[in-house]
């Protein structure tokens, strides 16, 4: 979620969601945004304030991964990143 705010330099009105889902077995948490942009993991330096994001959700998490966001069957704006945890 903090790096849709940070990054996802969108218009007013592209509002950021976040999707959570639990089932049994585990739990899915799914942010979109309006941003084409596809983040990359990064490693970051020992005294940076920042750059963990993904990283901790890599090392964390039971699978990830980042998609299109899908309007509908025929549109796309903008990306998905999402994360499982099994419980």
């Amino acid at each position: 979620m903090t790096n849709s705010v940070r990054h996802a330099r969108t218009s007013p009105g592209r509002e950021i969601s976040t999707e959570f889902s639990l089932t049994p077995a585990r739990l899915r948490v799914a942010v979109s945004d309006a941003c084409d942009v596809i983040p990359e993991a990064r490693r970051a330096e020992e005294d940076d304030e920042g750059g963990r994001g993904l990283a901790l959700v890599a090392l964390l998490s039971s699978r990830w991964e980042v998609a299109p966001r899908r309007i509908n069957a025929h549109c796309t704006i903008g990306k998905t990143v999402w994360f499982e945890l099994d419980r």
